[in-house]
Order: structure tokens, then sequence, then C-alpha cells
């Protein structure tokens, strides 16, 4: 048997290998889909959702910084631009489409955008939030690299943010097909462009797996709702007089 104190070593050596870390988000990202798989593509076993407990358990038992993880998975980050822009493409199938549609996507945006932004903030200001925990979580609706640079410009944290911005994107991805379903809403298009507007990223790439329409109008509702939120948010929290 190798003793401990070698074993101890062998996990320090590998810690320092990005490899390491990369690795080990591939793999979970791969574990959560084979179960989400075999759950029959529950919502509830989300594999973003599934992966992060994983990758958080995995941290916390080894003691092992966040900096050191992002180091080694950073090109996982890296992959998120590229990625964005490929969401254009089911989106270019339906061109026809948005210019008959430009008016109802138009209203849906500003509605859906200033009641995510209201929301957030009422409630949070309800409860006894704070001027900063209110400021992060009034971008959170949109994709986190602009819900941190929002917070960050009007005051909030841009680490709450982000985690604001996740769990917005997660819970989304998992409520939004009984919710729809209850609201006995049936068109892909609005039934896409609903969740890309609420749950941004993660919530796109739900709807890609269900359906190729949906995923076309969330991927138009995750860009066009970053542009938004970053324009509304210091207009409205100023009007509001947080500002």
């Amino acid at each position: 048997m190798t003793p401990p104190a070698k074993l101890s070593e062998i996990w320090v050596f590998l810690a320092q290998s990005p490899l390491l870390w990369l690795s080990l988000t591939l793999l979970a990202y791969l574990g959560a889909l084979w179960l989400h798989r075999r759950s029959g593509a529950n919502p509830a076993v989300n594999p973003v959702l599934v992966s992060v407990v994983v990758i958080v358990g995995v941290l916390l038992a080894t003691r092992t910084p966040y900096d050191t993880y992002f180091e080694g998975a950073k090109f996982v980050h890296f992959l998120i631009g590229p990625a964005t822009v490929a969401l254009a493409v089911p989106l270019y199938g339906q061109l026809g489409r948005l210019r008959r549609l430009w008016l109802p996507i138009g209203v849906a945006l500003l509605v859906g955008s200033v009641a995510a932004i209201v929301s957030a903030v009422g409630i949070a200001w309800a409860l006894g939030g704070s001027h900063e925990l209110l400021m992060s979580l009034a971008p959170k609706s949109a994709t986190m690299p602009i819900a941190m640079g929002v917070a960050e410009k009007i005051g909030g944290l841009p680490s709450l943010a982000a985690v604001a911005a996740a769990v917005a994107g997660i819970s989304g991805a998992i409520m939004a097909t009984g919710l729809l379903n209850l609201l006995r809403i049936k068109e892909p298009a609005v039934r896409g462009f609903a969740v890309g507007m609420a749950a941004h990223g993660i919530g796109t790439a739900r709807a890609i797996q269900v359906n190729e329409t949906a995923g076309a109008f969330s991927a138009l509702a995750l860009g066009l709702n970053g542009i938004a939120t970053a324009l509304l948010v210091p207009l409205l929290i100023r009007l509001a007089g947080f500002f």
C-alpha cells in the first residue's frame, strides 16, 4: 500500500496540474448528462446543477481554492464565447419569422426585462436586503458576464451577481417546462423566448435539447435581454431612488 504521506504528495502534485481540473469539469458534466438522460430528461436532474454540486463537493473535500480550480478549468470558460456565438446558427433559420414578429418580440422583451428587474429588487427590498444585495440581484436575468458587469457599475458585488444569475438560470431551466405546460403555452417560439428571457444561457441549453425552434428563440431572448438589462437597470434604479 502507498503510505498516506505519499498519497498526499501525489495529490499536491496533481492539484497543481491544469489538466486535473479541466478533466474533472468535463467528467462531471458527462456524468451529469448521462444521469439526466437516464432519468428520462427530467428537468430536476439538470446537468449544470449536478455538475456544480459534484465540482463544489470535490473542491470542499480537497480544500482546493476556487482560484486554483479556475486556473485549470479556464479553457472551458474561454469556450463560452464561441458557444454563445454558435447559438446564432439555429436563429438564422428563423429570420423569416423574426421579421414578422418584431413587434410582439419587442413588447415581450420590454415587459419581461422590466418585470425581472423590478421583481428581484422589489422582493429583496421588502425582505430587508442591503443596498449592495439589491444592486447585485437587479441584473440576475441577464447572461452572467453582463450581470456581473452591470452589478459592478451600480454598486453591487460581481461575485454575488454571478451566483444570482446561475441560480436564475438553473431554476428557470428546471421549472420552465412544467410552468409553461401549466399555462398551456405550446408554441415553441413563445416557450423558447420566455425561457431565454428568464434563464439566459442555461435555459437556452435546455430549450435547444427540447426543440430547435424553441432553442433559436431562446438564444434571441438571451442576447436581447442582455442588452436590455444593461440599459434598463441603471435607469430603473435611478428612477426608484436607489442610485
